[in-house]
């Protein structure tokens, strides 16, 4: 069989146009905005107004998107959306974008649903779709995209976020996609929301531990049979899925300790190559499948060809899987970091005030 190149071609993203910042959160729940800042990790949360759709927010990271890709809308036979925002229990959001992008004709159409993991399937099963040769040459539009929000007052409410971010999965010009990766899933009820619930059930404790478990698995298997240290130091970033930035470090902790490293040699390698992929997800907050893609976003901007960056992706119920990627020419311009400078730049900031009138209008939208 030919070898197909596949990869990433271009790279859309799109943050909602409001956020607060998690002081302002803080000051209404009455508590030490360390609690959210230190304890957490978080720094913004970012809202959507009541008219602005999970499918404003996807559509919006496509377009961006296919505007930097050379070729052209016919050449797209696959879009694939993952989400865990739905917007129909039938009519896939891939419907819905594709609709807003003018998109029909001999295209394989449908949504991914696995929690936060849902956006990996869909890239990867986009990838594999092109080296399998099935594709004919044609190009994929990938997204992943969320709305986080929990019930007032919900422990999980400082990590709220929303984001969304797109790929034209075809020639790798921004980066390869790794053939072999390693993925763990073991079936638990640690976060998720039955049919005709507004919001998430979460076990906070169970959550933490199904994360880390499938962080220590997974890279388990990338590293058996080598020096831990020495797959890892392969890699120009680490990227992980950010429920919130606290939980990564913790799981990364955990990844170490198994390893047999020391406590500082965990804490250098997490301050060189984990925490600085993050600096994006502590503007948007947790987007679920976009979460960990954001990350990715952020460590590609700027790397040289070849560099590699790790990315390990989760949802909970739970499955997990660690990939790599590897940059490729036109990493190092990085131009989709305009769409965050933009987005952050433009986006109103809410206070707690103006955070209760938006959750009511929520409400009162959904009714």
């Amino acid at each position: 069989m030919t070898k197909i190149d596949t990869g990433i071609a271009s790279i859309g993203l799109h943050l909602p146009p409001l956020a607060m910042p998690v002081e302002e959160l803080a000051s209404l729940r009455g508590v030490d905005p360390d609690k959210y800042r230190i304890g957490l990790g978080c720094s913004e949360i970012s809202l959507c107004p009541p008219e602005f759709s999970i499918v404003d927010l996807a559509s919006e990271a496509a377009r961006r998107a296919l505007s930097r890709w050379e070729g052209d809308l016919d050449d797209i036979g696959m879009i694939a959306v993952g989400t865990e925002t739905a917007v129909d229990m039938s009519r896939p959001l891939s419907a819905f974008v594709a609709d807003e992008l003018g998109l029909a004709g001999s295209i394989r159409s449908y949504e991914v649903k696995h929690a936060c993991y849902g956006g990996t399937l869909a890239l990867r099963q986009a990838c594999e779709w092109r080296m399998s040769g099935a594709a004919r040459d044609k190009a994929a539009l990938v997204v992943a995209a969320d709305i986080a929000l929990y019930e007032q007052g919900d422990p999980g409410e400082p990590t709220q976020g929303a984001g969304a971010v797109a790929f034209v999965v075809e020639r790798p010009e921004i980066a390869s996609v790794g053939v072999e990766s390693h993925a763990w899933s073991q079936p638990a009820f640690d976060f998720y929301r039955p049919v005709g619930e507004a919001y998430p059930r979460v076990d906070g404790k169970l959550s933490l531990e199904c994360y880390k478990k499938a962080a220590q698995e997974c890279f388990s298997a990338l590293t058996r049979g080598e020096n831990p240290a020495d797959v890892l130091e392969q890699f120009s970033a680490i990227c992980f899925h950010v429920p919130f930035p606290k939980m990564v470090k913790k799981a990364f902790h955990l990844v170490g300790e198994v390893a047999g490293w020391t406590a500082e040699r965990i804490e250098q390698i997490y301050n060189d190559k984990v925490e600085p992929a993050m600096r994006w997800n502590q503007l948007s907050g947790n987007s679920y499948t976009a979460s960990l893609w954001i990350a990715v976003a952020h460590a590609l901007q700027g790397l040289k060809a070849g560099e590699q960056v790790a990315a390990f992706s989760y949802g909970s119920g739970f499955g997990s899987e660690i990939l790599s990627l590897i940059a490729g020419p036109r990493a190092k311009d990085a131009e989709w970091a305009q769409d965050i400078e933009r987005d952050v730049s433009r986006r109103a900031r809410v206070n707690a005030s103006g955070y209760n009138l938006l959750r009511a209008a929520v409400r009162t939208a959904a009714a």
